[in-house]
């Protein structure tokens, strides 16, 4: 017997062919994926937006979140504030690569995870990293109805030509976890109603309308609001996007915004993604 025959062979369209070939991949590409964690909703909380506000912002939605945990399996997920800004400055200044200065604002991110994991350390809720939300997160929210982690997405020293700031921040972070988890839905928590045709904090603050409800192509236009509540990359993403049709944001400085918002309720801007029912 040759050694040729005795060789195992697993049939396969991609055997001995590069997987960077789109008629090979695309069938299988094309197939949307098996939701990981249908039942998970995720909560992005705002760094500079509510965390920096201290207690009079923080305290209530500690409290919020405290009342809503028997209703729901939370992944709360933290921003970065102010504090990043200068990390940001300091590490421009050292002449540091932009995956270099992605983990140091990540990690200002997962101090704001602890101080709110901390107020809700009562309920059973604790602070994990990434790699165990990756790999355990399942069996923590079996244990618990909700855990914090950090925003930011995991692309340390990771470089992204064209800018000397890191594009993926926490809002980004947020959507893509989310996403591929096949979460029910995403929360984003900030100081503002939603999405403005202005600045409404700005100097054309008194002409800036809410946008009750958009799309992320009509955010990519050209002619779409010059300032977002959230970070701009994530509208890219969200033409990616495969389970997350659509998400919310909301106010965390108004009490009872959140409650709604995962209840269902349209109390804010909902931007619909390319994500497809079905």
């Amino acid at each position: 017997m040759t050694e040729a025959s005795t060789i195992k062979h697993v049939a396969s369209p991609l055997a001995s062919q590069t997987l960077l070939d789109g008629s090979l991949t695309r069938p299988v590409a094309g197939v949307r994926p098996i939701r990981l964690l249908p039942w998970l909703q995720v909560v992005k909380i705002g760094g500079r937006s509510i965390m920096d506000k201290g207690a009079t912002a923080i305290l209530p939605i500690v409290e919020e979140i405290r009342k809503v945990l028997p209703e729901h399996r939370l992944l709360i997920l933290t921003g970065a504030g102010v504090r990043a800004r200068h990390l940001y400055g300091v590490g421009l200044d050292l002449g540091l690569p932009v995956g270099s200065l992605a983990p140091l604002a990540a990690s200002e991110a997962g101090q704001n995870g602890h101080i709110l994991a901390s107020l809700l350390a009562p309920e059973g809720v604790s602070y994990i990293e990434h790699p165990t939300i990756a790999s355990q997160l399942a069996i923590h929210l079996t244990a618990t109805r909700a855990v914090v982690g950090s925003a930011f997405p995991p692309y340390h020293h990771h470089e992204f030509t064209g800018s000397r700031l890191p594009v993926h921040r926490a809002d980004t972070g947020a959507f893509l976890l989310a996403d591929a988890l096949g979460a029910a839905g995403l929360t984003i928590v900030e100081d503002v109603d939603g999405v403005y045709t202005a600045d409404p904090n700005g100097a054309e603050g008194s002409k800036a309308e809410l946008i009750a409800e958009t799309s992320y192509a009509e955010l990519a236009k050209a002619n779409g609001p010059a300032t977002l509540p959230f970070d701009r990359a994530l509208v890219e993403v969200m033409a990616t996007a495969r389970h997350i049709e659509r998400v919310q944001v909301v106010n965390g400085l108004v009490p009872g915004r959140l409650t709604a918002a995962l209840r269902g309720e349209h109390v804010g801007t909902l931007v619909h993604t390319a994500a497809r029912q079905g």
